[in-house]
């Protein structure tokens, strides 16, 4: 008898947790489509304030249609129907690469910046910007939990046959944007692993032949000046 009620007890456990499981994975799938669908009309409403700046571009600037077509065509790219968050996240580093483009070309038309419908249509576009990120960033913290318990045991033996499956991230960095910007101040540099003329060398101080180092004649604060 005891042994009937601890089983039973056992197995009432066991049920509810399969249905708390259960319903957890379907609480995140849902969250997760819902914080896509904020993102989705962020993203609608930057392609529509991008399309307006290309027409306002247009009126001042209409010998630039390389660069103008190059944002209508990304625009349309990034419009396109049907597209998972990867595919969205490589569509919309193209088109912010193609508009920065187009910022560039602004900066040589003094009458275009002073437009106001183009001020303010900027504005808007950057207050749209910071939305996307911030969506961006509930969005994908909704998906790492979810990924989270799919991968996980036990839950992952649920996943399965609850069809809740691994979300996938959005992001908008660019692999240009990921890689440090590279410096160099000599028009020839020397090929990885050759020694450059000064190697080995000891280089003369600043001043020329004579000049005595800065750091090493300046009295720090610790010394006192020669008594004159």
């Amino acid at each position: 008898m005891i042994f009937a009620i601890v089983f039973g007890v056992i197995i009432l456990g066991l049920v509810l947790w399969f249905f708390g499981a259960y319903n957890g994975l379907i609480r995140l799938r849902n969250q997760v489509q819902e914080a896509w669908a904020q993102i989705d009309v962020e993203l609608k409403r930057r392609h529509d304030l991008i399309g307006n700046l290309v027409e306002t571009v247009k009126g001042y600037a209409q010998h630039e249609r390389g660069t103008l077509d190059a944002v209508t065509q990304a625009r349309a790219a990034a419009m396109a129907p049907g597209q998972s968050p990867a595919d969205a996240s490589r569509t919309e580093a193209a088109l912010t690469q193609a508009l920065s483009r187009l910022n560039v070309v602004a900066e040589a038309y003094p009458d275009l910046k002073a437009n106001t419908n183009f001020s303010a249509l900027q504005q808007e576009l950057a207050s749209t910007e910071d939305r996307i990120a911030s969506a961006r960033r509930y969005y994908n913290a909704n998906v790492k939990e979810l990924n989270t318990k799919v991968e996980s045991i036990p839950t992952n033996f649920i996943a399965g046959p609850a069809g809740v499956t691994k979300a996938e991230y959005f992001e908008l960095e660019s692999p240009v944007e990921r890689e440090a910007p590279k410096v160099s101040f000599d028009p020839n540099p020397p090929a990885v692993g050759q020694a450059g003329p000064y190697a080995g060398q000891q280089l003369p101080p600043a001043g020329g032949p004579g000049a005595t180092s800065p750091i090493q004649d300046a009295p720090g604060p610790w010394q006192q000046p020669p008594t004159q």
